[in-house]
């Protein structure tokens, strides 16, 4: 057996990691997209590294767009099984899908008319809306903590990883010349403190394990809590300086950590009357299927659930939906809040809001999580005099903030205490995934120093024998 990484190694997205057993089957953790790489990244999206028509099978991990992304060209190129996913995934990746599809054909439909001035060749995107919602049909759920048997040779089970509703870790038993081998990948793992979601799941011994490793050498900051952070950015932006305060947040996770932030702010009178627009239909679509899965919340969440039917929603908050009402916000001279996509601040609305106040010094631009460094967010977080947006230069004159607090990756501590159902000595070998190659290297001495024997960070496309 064999498995050989075409994504998420010595970089953070692209989540992609193909196991070949000896009988020559394939069985494909992930289909993600790239993102934030620069100019790397068309490039990187655009070859699988693998045929997509030699894979057996396919586990989904979560429904965010680096790790679901790339499903549709996957099955466009050829893959005709089935992706397994939990239920909640399988609603979230359709939307994220289909929207990431819409974005490509937007952004291809733009650069093919200047294309079209130069008399270069036309581009087509990676997939279209159409190939989105086919890829959507090869879905079949798999609940938490049931083995799933795929074949006579493999079966699976789901936990619970808290990083998004629906997220999971997948455990693998995987049967050759009657000898078991198995194998954890960890998707990504979330916070055993998260404000809205349970903590992760202990699992089984594995003899190999994928562990993601995003925040692998840091903490977070757990000295200012999310609400205390979020008022005190409105009051500085919002009430002292009456500007506004642009906050770039995932449609999936953070958007809905953000709202139930605000939401607690209104249940103990301290949020100030301003207007909060959620600037996403995506975020939109994705807090609805968020609300329909309360059985995945927190114990605390069910008890605000007794006294507050919508802990997502509260006075002054509205979902703009047309790209005109998104625009007009450009001419809305009140200070707010505005909360878009993407989180990266790579593409969608977000940057479109930043392109138009950044210069003006009476706004912030809010940081919430991971942001690649290449993408807009990343080049933001080091808070430099001038940027690029769209080809055009700008000043950077607005407060560039970050809330580390409010990540739904876990820190170092989170990952080591997700590891600790696991007896070290017995982990043949631990590949580190999903993370900045520095990082990497510095979780890697982490983990030596728990006891893990054999702990390797993989080169993209390195493929590496098991067993």
């Amino acid at each position: 057996m064999k498995i050989a990484f075409h994504g998420a190694a010595r970089t953070v997205t692209g989540s992609k990691h193909l196991i070949t057993l000896t009988n020559g089957k394939k069985l494909l953790l992930d289909c993600g997209l790239f993102q934030g790489m620069g100019h790397e990244t068309a490039e990187l999206n655009a070859s699988f590294g693998f045929n997509p028509s030699e894979v057996n099978y396919m586990i989904l991990s979560h429904a965010h767009i680096d790790h679901c992304g790339l499903i549709p060209k996957l099955i466009k190129d050829g893959y005709k099984g089935k992706v397994y996913a939990t239920p909640a995934t399988k609603d979230l990746a359709k939307v994220l899908m289909e929207d990431s599809a819409m974005i490509q054909e937007m952004d291809v439909k733009y650069e093919n008319k200047r294309r079209a001035l130069l008399s270069l060749p036309y581009l087509k995107p990676l997939y279209t809306v159409d190939d989105a919602l086919i890829a959507a049909d090869h879905f079949e759920t798999v609940e938490y903590n049931k083995w799933f048997r795929i074949d006579e040779d493999i079966e699976f089970c789901y936990t619970d990883a808290g990083h998004i509703i629906g997220s999971a870790s997948v455990h693998l038993k995987i049967t050759e010349n009657k000898k078991t081998t198995t194998l954890t990948f960890s998707g990504d793992v979330g916070r055993y403190r998260d404000i809205i979601l349970k903590s992760p799941e202990v699992f089984p011994q594995a003899d190999y394990i994928l562990l993601e490793s995003t925040y692998g050498n840091s903490l977070h900051d757990e000295f200012h809590s999310s609400t205390e952070t979020m008022l005190k950015w409105i009051e500085d932006t919002c009430l002292k300086k009456k500007g506004k305060l642009i906050i770039p947040a995932f449609s999936v996770g953070r958007t809905q950590e953000l709202l139930y932030t605000l939401n607690q702010l209104e249940l103990e009178n301290r949020l100030p009357a301003l207007e909060y627009f959620v600037d996403s239909p995506l975020s939109t679509k994705a807090t609805q299927i968020v609300k329909s899965y309360p059985q995945y919340f927190n114990s605390r969440i069910q008890k605000v659930l007794l006294s507050d039917s919508d802990p997502f929603a509260f006075k002054g908050l509205k979902f703009v939906k047309t790209v005109d009402e998104s625009k007009m916000l450009n001419y809305y001279k009140n200070p707010c809040v505005i909360i878009s996509a993407s989180g990266m601040a790579e593409a969608g609305r977000v940057k479109h809001h930043i392109s138009n106040n950044i210069e003006n010094s009476r706004n912030t631009i809010l940081l919430t999580g991971y942001c690649e460094p290449h993408s807009l967010g990343g080049r933001l977080k080091h808070k430099p005099k001038e940027i690029t947006i769209f080809g055009q230069p700008h000043e950077v004159n607005a407060e560039i903030a970050e809330m580390r607090s409010m990540s739904a990756h876990g820190d170092y501590e989170d990952l080591c205490q997700f590891l600790a159902c696991q007896h070290p000595q017995s982990v043949k070998k631990l590949f580190i995934v999903h993370g900045e190659y520095p990082v990497q290297q510095d979780f890697r001495n982490r983990l030596i120093r728990k006891g893990f024997l054999d702990v390797e960070i993989p080169e993209l496309h390195e493929e590496i024998g098991l067993g």
